[in-house]
């Protein structure tokens, strides 16, 4: 396995034949400085996209800076700030709302497009004949569909069979075919099964295979993009007061999200924190298990991951995100938060925006600002991957699994005061030099062992100038995009 990505034309045939499909098609591809900072080369008629159909247009949405109605252009990307009555902690917890991104309403749709595009502008991918196969434990592999969908390639969904019904339910509206989603056992804990499965698609004639976790396309677009966005978020709630950025806070996943942190610790100083379910502490504890905190996937260390350059992992229970999902999105837990809490309803309408995942990014922000004893003028960034509207289901298994399969106010009261008046600051580590080589050494058994990553590969990680130097491929891809689109 190569880990390091392409910045030369590997296949000029291929290529030309691909960019005469695409011109054909109407498609163009925006360079990664495009998405860091839209409104550069925005294509006409753009405002009269739906966002949520496979226009080609919709390629030059693939970025934060998407207004609430995700057509308008935004200076500064939406986001909220959750007042103290919400979080319980005086520090400002600051939220990215990913749910503003075109056709899967998550920021995983950047995610694959930074994967795949490298490989279409140096010939590596031919829509016409090669397939491409988006391992995932849910967004990321619909946003390698859409993507997919807009170029005219095959996309192929792997997923765990556990997750949220509406994830299905929307790439069955995507795919081709319905064998085009193919279910792995267990849920969101059970990534190996996932990568088994990958593994056989890759005995098929013309299946790329476009691991999330391994993919170094995923950590670029994150730090060029992503990282940008966090920090024009920042300036605005900064303004002119002495607010110190603290932290960025994102779960792991793919570790993809995590690059932001790179490019803010890079900037601003801000310390970077893992987040992981309690239920399956694999960098806590080299621990397993099963959890519900949909869209984050653990049991190891994603190849992507800078583990040197991460300063604490925080453990969070999914028991907590269930049941703030409730308290979040129901009318019982709002009219609680509003009656007794004394929460606004601009805070409350932004509530909407939380799905799982990010539940757990804001658990986590709240146990770091408490842990870390963060005041006022401190500031903790992180995102929402996706809004509530992704786990309708969750909140009904939820609920059924109440005393009495109720969830009235009283209990919406004690899980506020459990889960968020009451959240501890257990489970944090603060790593250490040999805390992150433990992390780091652990990721060996999965790439090398079972993935077949070359070792000398997988160590060459350990170094910060391999993690910068991954960077100079942004300006190469934007040449290569820009010579492609000429073409």
């Amino acid at each position: 396995m190569i880990i390091e990505p392409a910045a030369e034309i590997v296949d000029r045939e291929i290529r030309q034949r691909t960019a005469t499909r695409f011109r054909s098609a109407g498609i163009r591809l925006p360079k990664l400085s495009e998405l860091a900072a839209p409104g550069t080369a925005m294509p006409s008629a753009l405002a009269d996209v739906d966002p949520d159909q496979p226009d080609p247009k919709n390629l030059f949405r693939v970025h934060w800076h998407n207004g609430a109605n995700r057509r308008d252009l935004v200076e500064t990307p939406e986001h909220v700030v959750l007042p103290p009555a919400l979080t319980g902690v005086p520090a400002k917890i600051v939220v990215a709302l990913g749910n503003r991104f075109p056709m899967i309403k998550a920021h995983k749709v950047l995610a694959a497009y930074g994967c795949l595009m490298p490989r279409i502008v140096t010939g590596a991918f031919d829509p016409a004949r090669h397939r491409a196969v988006w391992p995932s434990t849910g967004n990321y592999c619909r946003g390698g569909v859409a993507i997919s969908r807009i170029l005219g390639c095959h996309g192929l969904a792997v997923l765990p069979e556990g997750m949220s019904r509406e994830r299905f339910e929307w790439l069955e509206r995507w795919v081709g075919d319905p064998s085009d989603v193919r279910r792995t056992p267990g849920s969101e804990s059970n990534v190996k099964e996932i990568y088994d499965a990958c593994r056989a698609l890759a005995e098929e004639p013309d299946t790329i295979i476009l691991n999330q976790f391994s993919e170094f396309g995923n950590y670029i677009a994150h730090r060029a993009v992503t990282g940008p966005a966090l920090e024009s978020i920042f300036q605005a709630v900064q303004a002119d007061t002495d607010l110190k950025p603290a932290a960025f806070v994102a779960a792991s996943g793919s570790a993809g999200t995590l690059a932001a942190g790179d490019y803010l610790k890079e900037r601003l100083g801000t310390s970077i924190a893992v987040v992981e379910a309690l239920a399956c502490p694999t960098l806590l504890y080299n621990g397993y298990g099963e959890h519900n905190i949909q869209g984050i996937g653990d049991k190891h260390v994603p190849l992507i991951h800078n583990v040197f350059n991460t300063d604490f992992v925080v453990g969070v229970s999914d028991t907590a995100s269930d049941d703030l999902n409730l308290v979040f999105n129901s009318s019982v837990g709002r009219s609680y938060l509003a009656q007794h809490k004394s929460v606004d309803q601009e805070a409350l309408a932004s509530l909407a925006d939380f799905g799982l995942s990010s539940i757990a990014n804001i658990l986590g922000a709240i146990k770091l600002a408490k842990y870390l004893d963060l005041g006022p003028d401190d500031a903790i960034l992180t995102v929402a991957t996706d809004g509530a509207e992704m786990y309708g289901t969750e909140l009904a298994k939820a609920e059924a699994r109440r005393p009495g399969g109720q969830f009235d106010q009283l209990a919406a009261a004690e899980a506020f005061g459990q889960h968020v008046l009451g959240v501890a600051t257990d489970h944090i580590l603060e790593l250490n030099h040999r805390d992150r080589e433990r992390i780091f050494n652990l990721g060996y058994y999965t790439w090398v062992e079972q993935q077949g990553v070359p070792l000398e590969q997988f160590d060459a990680r350990r170094r910060p100038a391999f993690w910068t130097g991954l960077m100079d491929l942004v300006p190469a891809w934007d040449a290569l995009i820009e010579d492609f689109n000429d073409a």
